[in-house]
């Protein structure tokens, strides 16, 4: 796991989450990379101090460590479990919890799962899956049907490679695909070239970055033609996909 910048102030939130790790490196490299991925994060380094923030004010996620140096992560997901779901103030009980821990083994896994964990990954972690797999429990955790990405009248399915346009098929190739699901899997924040190749080309790529704006282009005539326009460019820095605003 790399570190990263803080994310950029007036974008929104895509969530709220609460990082629980006793190891400081963890505690300041993984929330600064969730935080420029557009999330906003607490911080807790054991599971007493991460029941009094839950309760103080509720997240939309819990990453959880299992090792902690008080009551461990089986402990504290027991205790949040059994928390009952007050009005106005979140989630309670259910709020969704992901573990991230060195705890590898199969029993480990049932244990988590079984006390009610959403998810469990084992570090070391690559961050670009951990990040998709927060968003697929938020996505699971807020009721939605599938994991169809939305803005607008423009709806991307991942499961069956789908793209439409006011109910309308968008034909599009692999990396168009790969570039308008992580524009809309971003929508409101603006992505530089360089975070685009990253996540779209991979590390693999040693070409002309200009093939960004190459393939912006190709996406604008098919998903922007005939409709308000999503796929805006912010110069200087990058692209942003957004809806019209008011």
């Amino acid at each position: 796991m790399t570190s990263a910048r803080p994310a950029r102030r007036g974008t929104p939130s895509k969530g709220h989450l609460l990082v629980v790790d006793d190891e400081p490196t963890v505690r300041e490299l993984l929330p600064a990379a969730l935080r420029y991925a557009g999330f906003d994060v607490d911080v807790a380094a054991d599971g007493e101090e991460a029941l009094e923030r839950a309760a103080r004010r509720p997240p939309d996620l819990v990453l959880l460590d299992v090792m902690l140096p008080d009551i461990d992560g089986f402990e504290v997901i027991r205790r949040l479990r059994a928390q009952p779901r007050k009005a106005g103030q979140g989630l309670g009980g259910n709020v969704p919890v992901l573990f991230v821990t060195a705890r590898e083994t199969r029993q480990d896994r049932i244990t988590g799962l079984t006390l009610g964990g959403d998810d469990y990954i084992t570090k070391p972690f690559d961050l670009e899956e951990l990040i998709a797999r927060i968003h697929a429990v938020l996505r699971r955790t807020k009721g939605e049907s599938s994991d169809a990405l939305i803005v607008c009248d423009l709806e991307l399915d991942p499961e069956g490679h789908l793209v439409t346009r006011a109910g309308q098929p968008v034909r599009l190739s692999p990396t168009e695909f790969r570039l308008l699901y992580f524009l809309m899997d971003n929508a409101g924040l603006t992505m530089s070239k360089a975070q685009i190749l990253e996540n779209v080309w991979r590390y693999d790529f040693d070409g002309d970055p200009s093939i960004v704006d190459t393939y912006i282009s190709y996406l604008r005539r098919k998903v922007d033609q005939g409709g308000p326009k999503l796929i805006h460019t912010v110069h200087g820095i990058g692209y942003v996909l957004r809806g019209p605003r008011a």
